[in-house]
């Protein structure tokens, strides 16, 4: 029963980390031209199907047994959270 609330928990925290990943691409943020040329590859896509890969890697681990990724997925998305709020409220 834990493992399916962690799915599910790592689903729920999925879209938060696109939402936030989508809003820090679109932002025009001048910190956005200082990082790496294949974070722009394909519009940024290239970067989201990142963010894809390490859901579904938390996801495939998690329906395996091994909780523990859910709370490694829980703090990721705490540092995505706190650093796209310092890009989108210009803090940074």
């Amino acid at each position: 029963m834990a493992g399916v609330v962690a799915v599910v928990l790592i689903l729920i925290l999925g879209v938060a980390n696109f939402a936030l990943h989508k809003a820090v691409l679109e932002s025009g943020h001048p910190l956005l031209g200082r990082v790496p040329w294949f974070v722009h590859l394909l519009g940024g896509r290239i970067s989201l199907a990142t963010e894809f890969l390490l859901l579904l890697a938390a996801l495939l681990l998690t329906s395996q047994g091994l909780v523990v990724w859910a709370w490694g997925y829980l703090a990721y998305t705490a540092f995505n959270a706190a650093a796209a709020w310092l890009i989108l409220s210009n803090r940074v």
